[in-house]
């Protein structure tokens, strides 16, 4: 007799990445021999640093490959606090400080260890999905406060205000924002970190393109000493260095919360790896030439972008002041095209020029497009030309 497949009802909350999505199906055309050009996937294109692959190979060869602490290594810990007091001026102790398999396990594990079944959790839109299918998962409620594309989708002190209730328990700041490249200004933010301090309300903090701006000076919320308490960051070296792959993230937040995630995270994956740790403690602790070679280069990427954007007919942009992402509003060619969501706009993209990109759909917008110029040049030149080709073309 074949066991019932009931699954339990608590995943019914969590959705396969919609970024996932339009990979599978990009991975899909180009297995049957198609020329895909996606730009939806949020990876750098760079290598890895030398100086931090050659410490894994280095890892490897003194046999550095056994579990170690599930809340890292204490010396990557302790590079994770100096280099962020370096670049942010924070003051974060390493007991405060845990190691986790990428920035999203940081993200899941401070939900689960802060939201009660019942719970609010206030997220700007539009937000990475993964805020929303987590805090689900735990049983709580998200609270959307709708940007203006006006203002560039910046989220402000006195939005998060209006969407505070006794109920509140977090509210989600992603800044240089995914999808949008939006950057709340220092003033703004420290703002909303009062706010919550004021109501014992919990900031979660992603500064997973932190060190991505092309505009402001580098800023962390954890440099407002006011909300220390009160204030939980998610970091990874995956965006910082290229080194998606390697699954190293990390957070800083008050030692209790940090000894919670912890416990959770040691029934979950136990500790990060040995190997990938060993290779983020040298990308911290060394040369830094790399990061600002690509924030360099990403500056470049993003002018050619607009400014093919901007020739587009029915295409506004806004620039975006940080990350590598651009969100353009493609209504105007929604209606030429008869399309009704961006989904739908997104998969004929796909299917009429082999041009992969995320639609705003995934993202909690329905006339926005997200594409990603953490491509190399000549895949930039590819797709924008496939773009306008779609664009232009008749429906």
């Amino acid at each position: 007799m074949t066991a019932e497949m009931r699954l339990s009802e608590r995943l019914g909350s969590i959705k396969l990445s919609s970024t996932a999505k339009a990979a599978a199906a990009a991975e899909r055309l180009r297995r049957q021999g198609a020329d895909v050009v996606d730009l939806g996937v949020g990876e750098p294109d760079f290598p890895t640093p030398d100086n931090a692959k050659r410490a894994a190979v280095e890892a490897i060869e003194r046999n550095f490959t056994r579990y170690t602490a599930i809340g890292g290594i204490p010396e990557l810990r302790e590079a994770v606090c100096r280099r962020h007091a370096t670049d942010f001026g924070s003051q974060y102790a390493p007991e405060e400080c845990m190691i986790s398999v990428g920035g999203k396990h940081v993200i899941f594990n401070a939900i689960q260890s802060l939201i009660d079944p019942g719970d609010e959790a206030v997220i700007p839109v539009p937000f990475w999905m993964t805020y929303r299918d987590v805090v689900e998962y735990a049983g709580g409620q998200p609270v959307y406060v709708q940007t203006r594309e006006s203002d560039g989708f910046r989220v402000t002190a006195a939005m998060i205000e209006v969407a505070l209730t006794p109920r509140t328990r977090l509210v989600i700041v992603n800044s240089p924002s995914n999808p949008t490249g939006a950057v709340v200004e220092r003033t703004e933010f420290e703002a909303i970190l009062d706010l919550a301090h004021a109501r014992g309300i919990w900031v979660l903090s992603d500064e997973s393109y932190a060190r991505f701006l092309y505009d402001t000076p580098l800023y962390s919320a954890g440099s407002h000493d006011v909300a220390h308490e009160n204030l939980i960051i998610s970091g990874s070296v995956s965006k910082t260095y290229a080194m998606t792959g390697w699954r190293i993230g990390y957070g800083l937040g008050p030692e209790p919360l940090i000894r919670a995630m912890t416990r959770l995270q040691s029934h979950t994956t136990t500790s990060p790896t040995s190997v990938a740790q060993a290779a983020a403690l040298e990308a911290l602790s060394g040369p830094q030439d790399s990061v600002a070679g690509m924030l360099s280069e990403y500056r470049a990427r993003r002018e050619y972008v607009l400014s093919r954007l901007g020739a587009m007919p029915g295409i506004a942009i806004r620039p975006p002041q940080g990350a590598f992402y651009v969100y353009p509003n493609v209504s105007e060619v929604m209606k030429q095209k008869a399309c009704v969501t961006a989904s739908e706009f997104a998969s004929r993209l796909l299917e009429q020029e082999l041009l992969a990109v995320v639609p705003g759909d995934a993202f909690g917008t329905s006339e926005h497009i997200r594409i990603s110029y953490a491509a190399s040049r000549a895949q930039l030149e590819r797709g924008m030309d496939r773009l306008e080709k779609f664009v232009r073309g008749a429906s």
